[in-house]
């Protein structure tokens, strides 16, 4: 073969790994695109709807329990995003005003977390309880699956008072046939290694405690939503 015939065969093997080389980088790349599409796909939301207590003041947001919450549902295997729809201060009002916004953000679940404000603040039962019924109903309507977490009030408002506020969250549940997680601060309330100096807030150890106890009603929430789909 002369020097014109080797340089046209180098040529045609150059001209085919070229050609070779592309496709496998399209290749890769369309199934680079397709793994990322399938995981946003896949991916469900959960919000955490609430006050202080859900926003996580005083800590870091690696501290809070929206965070901490998703960061557990990974490792054990579950593709959800948990956002963070808490506000400081907030009463049963103040999310009910907010809850079409949180309908924006399509949660598949949420994790209804309020009303502790209102009772620190002698507001009538008798409201919390409409505006929480009415944030329910619409939760529902959607077929959105609600976890009430449940609060309990400081004795010093009388126990009269006292006995309204806390039944609230359980007549409720029974009510609607919701997941219920009784006491949202339960074994964080009053423990001061658990909170922030303030007594009523927690702290990072206190949220990751809150984390463990709720978890198993998320789970539960989780296979309620599975099963709604079916």
């Amino acid at each position: 073969m002369g020097q014109d015939g080797e340089k046209m065969v180098r040529r045609y093997y150059l001209i085919v790994f070229c050609i070779l080389f592309f496709l496998a980088g399209c290749g890769e790349e369309d199934k680079r695109e397709k793994e990322t599409t399938v995981f946003t796909e896949e991916q469900r939301i959960i919000v955490a709807a609430g006050d202080s207590l859900t926003f996580g003041y005083g800590v870091s947001e690696e501290e809070k329990y929206p965070y901490l919450l998703e960061e557990k549902l990974r490792e054990s295997g579950y593709n959800y995003r948990v956002i963070n729809a808490g506000v400081s201060a907030e009463t049963s009002s103040g999310l009910l005003s907010r809850l079409e916004w949180i309908l924006t953000l399509q949660p598949e679940i949420v994790i209804l977390e309020t009303g502790a404000n209102d009772g620190l603040r002698g507001i009538d039962p008798g409201l919390i309880e409409e505006n929480l019924q009415k944030i329910i109903t619409s939760l529902l309507e959607r077929d959105i699956v609600v976890l009430l977490a449940g609060m309990k009030m400081v004795w010093n408002l009388g126990p009269f008072y006292v006995k309204q506020f806390d039944n609230i969250y359980p007549k409720l549940a029974e009510e609607y046939k919701l997941i219920f997680f009784p006491f949202f601060l339960q074994g964080v309330a009053m423990q001061s290694s658990l909170n922030l100096p303030d007594g009523i807030h927690p702290n990072g150890q206190g949220y990751e405690k809150i984390v463990d106890n709720i978890f198993p009603y998320v789970l539960d929430a989780i296979v309620e939503n599975e099963n709604n789909e079916r």
